[in-house]
């Protein structure tokens, strides 16, 4: 008896692997955890309000109680690679299928309703899902309730090939129990098209028996096996289990396998629509959050959290208020549930969009808005879920318009994503300008009169005067150079660019209190360009590159001093005190208070040519003054 079947072809046409298995491949296990938990949500019992249970379990097994895989390696040797892809692919695939205990990897679930009609074989019937399920590429089974069909998240039926991806011999076993207790196993496997015994064959193979329907065995029909195989790949409660031996070795990190289970559903757990079982480590509505505060799993410095946010997600979600965001694609309105949170510790920006049935889609980024320190959870109802499924991509990881055909609804679909944007950014703007008030009033009336004949002065030296009307001259200007630069001449020697960071003499002020050790060798001034300042409610972060110079960028530590300069360019040395307008200074590169003697702000740490320092400003502070920063090292 053949445990494999592959339909035969007249002529091998298509000698690469399915393009599909890479793009899953590139996902790792975030992507294969993603797809299977996401297939065990869109089969649940929708009788039952009790959450969908799911057990992710590694382990290894012994080649031999792998059902039929002898047939899938005699098929692996028979391969013929034609390009250096498939040559190293196939050579890969040939030492893995050597080994005789190999690793695996299975997703069981429970509270769902399994694949129906599996007696029925390789049937048309849209109720027979395990024939849509085993047998039919690029579709999934469509609910007959309209509200169910929308809050699924499978929709262009690729993401069965997700755990063929995870094969090292792209194969993968789903055992299944229906709802009159019926247990079957069927399988597949991803190779090329290729030549066996002198016949040529599909490049998909089945775990299925197979029945002739006339004579001249033209005509044919699949059927899948009674489930009595090894206990790895028995499903004795309703439900389904997706079994993936060969498992590629990257896929066996189980703090990564949990850290994707929260990444992509923590709406779904806290919900109490999805508990999960890692090898005995249950995560659930109840404690999902000591997984997220754990440093085991995710990063708890939020300055840190620059590529994952699910700790802030979940406090996000958790702790703030929804508030009701509209985004129009320019014909209908769909108004989400936003909660936002504004936090100026919080280095990234992003919105985790995220599907009625708890799955996230995507950390979006909201354009030029990146870098702001806030978070957010965005959720809509039924006909927003319907929209934003329609947006997916194909793995479920970004809403996009690339893929609609349709000029129209293309049109729309770009639409919604930019005004989704906007509105966000609205909703930003309005936190920081909440989070960082105007605060003071300037009597101006002597600073603008200074500045305008100051300006007049300066513009009547850069413009050449013309006559137009013969009694009142007007000037026109003749370049863009700044005042007081002439037009390079010919043969002059270029002038050259003055130094970023240059030395000045040391000040030798009475009340020069510095110890022996704070004592500075060289005092350097520090060029505007070189310094950024970020002012966030009651801190001010500034960071020094001081990379220019070759005698500061050697040193570990240095002292910083700081002057006021007014709007004519004066300095006033000791006029700001640091003890008057700052409650601490923090050495970011250590986390650590600076001292603060001498009016300098000491030891602080120079980090590849960089210094970072963070103000924590008291009330008295006036965020209007200019600034002139020296080092000294």
């Amino acid at each position: 008896m053949s445990y494999w079947q592959f339909s035969p072809i007249p002529n091998i046409e298509e000698s690469n692997f399915n393009k599909i298995l890479e793009r899953f491949y590139n996902l790792k296990v975030a992507g294969l955890i993603r797809e299977n938990i996401q297939n065990s949500l869109d089969g649940r019992l929708l009788d039952s309000e009790g959450p969908v249970k799911f057990s992710i379990t590694t382990g290894t097994i012994q080649k031999k109680d792998v059902p039929g895989i002898n047939e899938v390696i005699e098929r692996i040797h028979s391969l013929k690679g034609r390009n250096s892809y498939t040559k190293e692919a196939i050579a890969h695939m040939v030492k893995t299928s050597e080994e005789e205990e190999v690793h695996y990897i299975s997703f069981e679930d429970s509270n769902t309703r399994g694949l129906s009609g599996a007696k029925n074989g390789q049937s048309n019937s849209p109720k027979d899902t395990w024939a849509i399920y085993a047998y039919n590429k690029g579709v999934h089974s469509e609910e007959e309730n309209a509200a169910v069909e929308t809050s699924r998240g499978g929709s262009h039926g690729v993401g069965k090939i997700a755990s063929n991806a995870a094969s090292d011999l792209n194969v993968m076993y789903f055992a299944n129990c229906d709802a009159n207790g019926d247990q079957h196993l069927g399988g597949t496997v991803q190779l090329i098209e290729h030549n066996y015994k002198d016949q040529s064959y599909r490049s998909t193979g089945y775990f299925a028996d197979i029945t002739y329907l006339d004579a001249n065995k033209s005509k044919s029909k699949f059927y899948p096996f009674k489930n009595n195989f090894h206990e790895v790949f028995e499903k004795k409660t309703r439900g389904l289990k997706i079994i993936i031996p060969f498992l590629r070795k990257e896929y066996s990190d189980e703090t990564e396998i949990i850290r994707s289970v929260c990444d992509s559903f923590f709406v779904s757990i806290l919900l109490n629509k999805l508990e999960v079982d890692v090898n005995g480590r249950k995560i659930n509505a109840d404690n999902i959050q000591e997984y997220v505060k754990d440093p085991e799993y995710y990063t708890q410095n939020i300055a840190d959290m620059k590529h994952v946010f699910t700790p802030l997600y979940v406090s996000t979600y958790l702790e703030q208020p929804a508030r009701t965001l509209q985004v129009s694609d320019g014909k209908d309105d769909y108004e989400f549930n936003l909660y936002f949170r504004y936090d100026e510790e919080i280095p990234k920006g992003r919105v985790a969009i995220v599907r009625t049935i708890g799955m996230k889609i995507e950390d979006k980024k909201v354009k030029n808005k990146a870098n702001q320190p806030f978070n957010a959870v965005l959720i809509g109802g039924m006909k927003e879920d319907a929209y934003l499924k329609s947006l997916e991509n194909e793995s479920h990881t970004e809403l996009t318009h690339d893929h609609i055909k349709d000029p129209v609804l293309q049109k729309r679909a770009k639409r919604f994503i930019n005004n989704l944007s906007k509105a966000m950014t609205a909703v930003i703007d309005e936190a920081v300008k909440e989070h960082n008030p105007t605060d003071g009033k300037m009597d101006t009336k002597d600073l603008l009169y200074v500045s305008e004949i100051q300006f007049k002065q300066e513009l009547s030296k850069a413009m050449g005067a013309v006559v137009i009307d013969k009694k009142k001259p007007v000037v026109k200007m003749d370049d863009d150079l700044p005042p007081g630069q002439d037009k390079k001449k010919s043969g002059t020697r270029k002038k050259l660019t003055p130094p970023m960071i240059k030395p000045v003499k040391r000040d030798r002020s009475a009340d020069d209190t510095d110890s022996t050790d704070d004592k500075p060798v060289s005092i350097f001034n520090i060029h505007p360009n070189t310094v950024e300042r970020l002012l966030m409610g009651n801190k001010e972060i500034v960071r020094f590159n001081l990379s220019s110079n070759e005698e500061v960028n050697k040193a570990f530590t240095c002292n910083v001093s700081i002057s006021i300069i007014d709007g004519m360019g004066q300095e006033y040395r000791s006029a700001f005190k640091l003890k008057d307008n700052f409650s601490q200074v923090i050495d970011k590169s250590t986390g650590s208070t600076c001292s603060l003697n001498n009016n300098k702000i000491n030891h602080v740490t120079i980090n590849k040519g960089v210094a970072e320092l963070t103000f924590d400003l008291k009330s008295n502070y006036n965020r209007a003054l200019k600034f002139v920063y020296y080092v000294e090292v």
